[in-house]
Parts: structure tokens; sequence; C-alpha cells
């Protein structure tokens, strides 16, 4: 679907880059949208490397050039204002970036232009608060990714290229190593601490298998994520870090291996969850967000947060499941993610419901 000429959208963006192995899927997002504008401009606050339509720029505050806060403010403003002298913008949607919503927020009232703040993480900001009172409306996946009240949210879902995240085109042979995956930075708050006492377990069953840990640590955890390797280092190659691995490469590591894992405490549905589960994967999780989702399955994908004995009997009966019979529950799985949590589901509502002009 295309708009008329006037439909024109500005996009605040964390980080654009199609390789950046947590953010990378906002390139795909950004040009999902770009077929229902005639021009989408995106100011972002990093910028890599840059895939996107034709009809769609991208604009950086310079944090990837090394700029300093004070200057990416100003080159933040100048280009904004630089923007909207040349361009009328029918909505903005700020992505992951409060403060660029609230920064913007008063000169895109004064021109007409409704903002809408799309925000998913369990914390609770003094910006995102600021963000929540001068926005005109807040999108958020899932109730447990908005912990502030609100007049103004809409829970939509969360959206999963599920052209991208597809199966693997046959079963894994049953005599390959099973392969458990967990995808996400390495952080107190994954507890993947819970993820390595769960493979001693299995280690000391004799139950062939391999931890796979795709992601890096944040500097800040670079201390948390040296003890996770301490912790595995008896354990004679059972826990691989693999490192973090380019968006265009995630749905492989997802195919490459036998179940999915995660032992997160953000109180929230994890991304990496659903493309898990979109690639036909079987997840094992734990945390309140995953109880309904997986209520069918029971115990079978479920276990009490923190119980690495638990973690690994789920592990353990999966590994002793047929490898066509785990295909099938990776099938079911994805059926979930196409229904409820598609890209083009969520892109659509979006265009379509929450910022204007779409169906003109």
């Amino acid at each position: 679907m295309t708009n008329s000429s006037a439909c024109n959208l500005l996009v605040f963006n964390l980080r654009t880059d199609a390789d950046d192995p947590i953010l990378g899927f906002t390139t795909e997002w950004i040009n999902a949208l770009a077929a229902y504008y005639t021009r989408v401009d995106v100011l972002t606050m990093h910028a890599g490397r840059i895939a996107v339509a034709p009809n769609v720029r991208v604009f950086s505050a310079g944090r990837e050039k090394g700029y300093s806060e004070p200057r990416r403010l100003l080159v933040f403003y100048s280009t904004l204002a630089r923007l909207l002298r040349a361009t009328r913008y029918t909505a903005c949607f700020a992505h992951m970036q409060p403060l660029f919503a609230a920064l913007a927020a008063p000169l895109l009232r004064a021109r007409g232009v409704p903002v809408t703040l799309w925000y998913a993480h369990s914390s609770v900001t003094l910006r995102l608060r600021l963000a929540e009172r001068l926005v005109n409306r807040v999108v958020t996946p899932s109730p447990e990714s908005f912990r502030l009240p609100s007049r103004k949210l809409t829970v939509t879902g969360h959206g999963v290229d599920t052209d991208r995240f597809t199966p693997a085109p046959a079963p894994r042979p049953p005599d390959a190593p099973f392969i458990v995956v967990s995808v996400g930075r390495l952080s107190p708050v994954k507890r993947v601490e819970v993820l390595i006492a769960a493979a001693h377990l299995l280690h000391a069953r004799g139950l062939g298998f391999r931890l796979r840990l795709v992601g890096d640590a944040p500097p800040q955890h670079a201390a948390y994520a040296a003890d996770l390797r301490a912790q595995a280092a008896d354990l004679g190659g059972a826990v691989e870090f693999a490192g973090p691995v380019a968006h265009a490469q995630v749905a492989d590591a997802y195919r490459a291996a036998d179940v999915m894992v995660t032992a997160s405490a953000t109180g929230s549905v994890d991304k990496a969850v659903l493309e898990a589960m979109a690639c036909g994967l079987p997840v094992v999780a734990s945390g309140e967000p995953y109880r309904a989702m997986l209520a069918q399955w029971g115990d079978a994908l479920l276990f009490p947060e923190g119980d690495a004995a638990a973690l690994a009997d789920r592990l353990s009966a999966l590994a002793q499941t047929p490898p066509d019979q785990r295909r099938a529950l990776g099938l079911a799985l994805r059926e979930i993610v196409a229904r409820e949590h598609s890209l083009s589901r969520l892109i659509q509502r979006l265009a379509e419901e929450i910022l204007p002009c779409a169906s003109s």
C-alpha cells in the first residue's frame, strides 16, 4: 500500500545498523514502514551499516563518531530543525528513544506532528516518565514491557520477521550432539549462571550436549562474563561462548540448535525467544510472561525461576525426545509467533491504527 505525497514519517531510533546483534532488526522495521509512506526520515543516535529502502534517509547524532553528549544534542536539534523546515511530517515514531521523543515533542507539537513512543523494557526512568507526559501515544509489545501506568498505552505484540526467521529445511540428524542455544547479552539480568549450573548437572548425568551462548557482555558487565567463563571452565568444552553474531546470521544460530533456553529475569517476553520459536525451535523458559504463551506444554517447556535442576530436567527430557517430535513442537510454537507477533502484523497495525495516513 502506498500513500499520497503528503504522507511522510519521522522516525527516532536508538541504533540504526543492519548488522547490530541486538538492534539490527530495526532496519527491517524501518523498511517495512517505508512501504506505507512516501518518505521516511530516520534520526538515530548511532549509525552503522545502512541498508534501507530507497525512500528512507538516515541522519545520525554522531555517537558512532565519538561525539560527546553536548555535541550530540546540538547535532540532534540542528538536524531536526533542518528536517522540519524541509519536510511536512504526518507522524513521528520514536523506537526505544524516550530521550529523543521528549526533546523533540515541543517542536513537533507546534507543527501538529503527533509522536508515538515504542518502549519495551522493565526499567522506568526519569526520561521515560517525561516522555510519557509529552508524547501523544505509547505502544509496547506486552503489558510487562511498559511498567508505567498510562492512559496513552496500546499493547501491540512483538514484530518478528517470520520470512527471515524460518525453520531449518529438515530435522537435525538423530546422532548429532544435542545443542542448547541461548541468544542475548551476558548480563546478570539474563541469569546465565542458571544455564551453566544446569549444564553442570547435565554433564554429571553423562548427557552429550553443548550449551552455546550467543552474545557478549556490555563493558559494565565484563566481570560477570569473566565469572561465567570461570564457572564453565571444568565442563570440558560443553559450554561455548560463541560471542555476538550479526543480525543476518542470528537465524542460522537457531537453526543449528535443538532447543532455545532462557532464564532471564527481565519480567517480559524476550524477543530472542520469539525469534527462536519462529525458527521452529522448542524453547525452555522461566518467568510469568511465558506461562500463558507456553501453557499448552506445561512443565515440558517451563521451569521455576532460578531452578537449575528443573531446567536440567526439561533439557534432558527434550534431548531424549525424537527429533521429528521436537520439530513438530517447534512448528507449533512458530504458529504462535506467526499469529500474534509477526512483523507484518505489527507494521500493518502501526501504520493503519497508530501512525496516521496509511489508509488514505
